[in-house]
């Protein structure tokens, strides 16, 4: 029996290596290496951006084969043709710029065209062009600065006593702080005079005031700041000189002390305080959106307590100083003011329209904003509201996204929507299997509708807003010159979930070489934030994480399991203090169900990668799912909770900061690790702290763990560029494989 068993050792063993000398080849590699440029450009008619010229004509850039197009459609007239004659323009601009211009690939950019369509106005080479369309007269008008985008850090403190003095709306005051108080000027005979004694450094009034529309009274918040907390950086080989910087950013962690704001009003003539009583916002995460009403009765503010289990539009009387609860929206788990809140006041008709998940699904409901009653839902169903993107007041219509609206295609392809105020005559704008993204025209009688799936190129169309119906076909997009390369589309796979009746959706990804009858190691992209859903709906030729690394012989996968958004509110809850879970029971199972279908994917191979949370998932994947998965790569992830920025973290983990952010912990827990796992992080990494990776690296040696750590000097919040693709592709090919990578030197010339 042992002779028996050890033959048959040797023959799988002998198996294995011949099928992996097949793959993580140099050939393999230099094609891996190439299959982004080899796929660029392969697609075409795909236009990606649509531009109204009043309400009946709309332009875009078509790209074709070795250049674009620039076509104006005619809705009134259900025409369209070239914009302008490609040809002259190309011949006039060659004669300024003194050069050759193609004018099947016009270098020109920031197009503008009148209401008349008579001129053009465009930029090319930091040059501003204006173009008769009449004429063909071209006329260089000046220069061209491209915007400099101005970048701020998203953690930095707010300064609350930045503020410049605010005027008065009847123009006789201006209000503005002094010495933490509050004080206004007459303007006239420049006398000011303090209305505020009870403001000092540890508690002061902020700058951002606001003045009723009657300029009668005035509002001012006390502020009692909160923890300043500040990570570090060592950046090791800056480019302006040789020795090295220190770097801090201002930086919240869960648990840490908040600033805790309450709104103060004022009466000018008496120069009285009116006492506004806290109870209703007393234990903040925020307050914010302050705003008078109308007539100068009340200012209504939104409240954010701490923990987000408790969200409350408050309504604060101008007479009285007396707070009332308009909206109150509360969940066991946690109300996702950061990803699904929508606020719109109908002022006219003292109405709100709110959205909520309160029945199981994000839908949006119509509120009277006096009694804070709802007065019915608006939209309803199993499938979620995504996005409002108009509300008329006029007709009382309601222009929306939503998905999951058909119980036999993908669950996530957007659709768009229109509904009344009351809920009735909801109608559907789009209805294709594909995931639409649409632009209006201004008056909202005709749309462009694009639409595609991963395995459908896009389709363009024009469509009357009173039929729904298509009156012009803009772009059929052609697929033939990609096919060519032997690019294979992705194949969009469903399995049922833990529960064994929710559908769990991903695509394969599969290389240009592939073979049925070769074996293949599986790799899972993943990303699995609560904050959406990551699984593309679009077509692509290209996906960055997941293309170049099937060539090198493997199938790549990416899947939403549970605990991600855009499904239902119970979906999504699994993640409640429990980010550890990330899917991974879903997963398992999509996975094994796509293998058992079909038999060339090695379940027993299985590698994963992620970048962020989806670093912190890769970590999981070995530390607390090493029973499946066997090599993992996690790229700046935040290995600890406690470790990473406050808004992220206390939204799905809770506050106060509990014991399940340790039971969550890859650091806490490294000691459960197996499998082979590298680390890879941007010293310079300002979203989640570096610090994070070296802290779970610190316990992993403490556990005598082995893995592999790479620090890439300068770089920030990342997968870790070139260097980082390039250390991931090895450590796959080698131990998912069993190949020795090849030379970069061979790879890279």
């Amino acid at each position: 029996m042992k002779t028996t068993n050890k033959k048959i050792s040797v023959f799988l063993t002998l198996s294995w290596c011949f099928i992996a000398q097949a793959q993580g080849t140099l050939k393999e590699y230099k094609r891996a290496n190439a299959v982004d440029s080899l796929f660029k450009n392969k697609v075409i008619h795909t236009p990606k951006e649509f531009h109204w010229i009043g309400n009946d004509y709309v332009w875009y850039s078509n790209n074709v084969l070795k250049g674009k197009e620039f076509i104006l459609a005619d809705a009134k007239n259900h025409k369209q043709a070239l914009a302008f004659d490609h040809t002259k323009l190309a011949q006039s601009l060659s004669k300024i710029l003194g050069k050759e211009v193609n004018y099947k690939d016009l270098p020109i950019e920031n197009l503008e065209f009148d209401k008349n369509l008579s001129t053009l106005v465009f930029t090319t080479e930091a040059l501003k062009f204006l173009y008769n369309l009449n004429t063909s007269e071209l006329t260089k008008t000046g220069d061209y600065k491209k915007p400099l985008k101005k970048e701020d850090y998203w953690g930095d403190n707010f300064d609350e006593l930045g503020n410049k003095p605010v005027g008065s709306p009847d123009s006789l005051y201006v209000g503005f702080i002094k010495n933490y108080n509050l004080f206004i000027k007459d303007k006239k005979t420049k006398t000011e005079t303090q209305l505020s004694y009870d403001g000092s450094k540890g508690f002061y009034y902020s700058s951002y005031l606001q003045w009723s529309p009657n300029s009668k009274t005035i509002m001012a918040y006390k502020v009692r700041p909160g923890e300043d907390h500040k990570i570090y950086f060592v950046e090791s080989s800056p480019k302006d000189q040789f020795q090295p910087k220190l770097q801090t950013r201002d930086y919240l962690k869960p648990g840490d002390q908040l600033p805790f704001k309450s709104p103060q009003l004022f009466v000018v003539a008496s120069k009285k305080q009116i006492p506004v009583a806290t109870d209703l916002f007393q234990e903040q995460y925020d307050i914010s959106g302050i705003e008078w009403k109308d007539d100068s009765s009340a200012f209504t503010f939104e409240y954010n307590q701490r923990g987000h289990q408790v969200y409350r539009i408050l309504e604060v009387n101008a007479t009285t100083g007396k707070v009332k609860v308009i909206i109150e929206e509360t969940s066991p788990t946690f109300v996702e003011y950061s990803g699904k809140r929508y606020r719109y006041d109908i002022k006219k008709n003292n109405e709100i329209i709110w959205a909520s998940e309160r029945d199981g699904w994000n839908h949006l409901y119509l509120y009277d904003a006096l009694t804070g009653k709802v007065k019915n839902q608006i939209t309803k169903g199993s499938w979620p509201i995504r996005e409002v993107l108009k509300v008329d007041e006029e007709k009382k219509q309601i222009y929306f996204t939503a998905s999951g609206l058909d119980s036999n295609q993908d669950p996530y392809l957007l659709q768009f929507c229109r509904i009344d105020f009351n809920g009735k005559n909801f109608t559907r704008l789009t209805t294709e299997n594909g995931n639409h993204k649409v632009t209006f025209s201004p008056d909202y009688k005709y749309y462009v509708d694009q639409y595609s799936r991963v395995d459908l190129p896009p389709i363009t169309v024009l469509k009357s807003i009173d039929t729904q119906k298509t009156i012009l076909e803009m772009q059929k997009a052609d697929i033939s010159a990609l096919q060519k390369t032997g690019w294979i589309a992705p194949e969009v796979f469903t399995a049922k979930g833990r529960d064994g009746k929710t559908d769990i959706w991903g695509v394969i990804v599969r290389p240009t070489t592939f073979d049925p009858n070769r074996k293949y190691p599986i790799i899972e992209y993943i990303y699995a934030g609560p904050q959406d859903s990551f699984v593309p709906k679009n077509f692509q030729s290209y996906y960055w994480a997941m293309s170049s690394l099937a060539e090198l012989g493997f199938i790549v996968v990416q899947i939403d399991g549970m605990g991600t958004s855009n499904r239902s509110k119970a979906f999504h809850d699994v993640c409640y203090k429990n980010l550890k879970d990330a899917g991974f029971p879903d997963r398992k199972l999509w996975m094994k169900a796509a293998a058992a279908k079909y038999p060339y994917m090695n379940i027993d191979k299985v590698g994963i990668h992620g970048t962020s949370a989806g670093g912190q998932n890769a970590g999981a994947a070995l530390v607390f799912n090493s029973d499946f998965y066997d090599v993992a790569v996690a790229s700046c992830g935040c290995h600890d909770n406690r470790m990473d920025k406050m808004w992220w973290n206390e939204q799905w983990m809770g506050y106060p900061v509990g014991p399940e952010y340790e039971a969550c912990s890859n650091t806490t827990n490294a000691a459960q690790l197996n499998g082979n796992l590298m680390l890879i992080l941007g010293e310079l990494d300002d979203n989640v702290d570096p610090a994070s990776t070296m802290q779970f690296a610190n316990a992993l040696i403490k556990a005598n763990k082995n893995f592999e750590l790479v620090t890439v000097p300068g770089m920030g919040h990342s997968a870790g560029g070139d260097f980082g693709e390039r250390k991931r592709r090895d450590y796959f090919v080698q131990h998912l494989l069993g190949v020795i990578p090849p030379a970069w030197e061979e790879i890279y010339k």
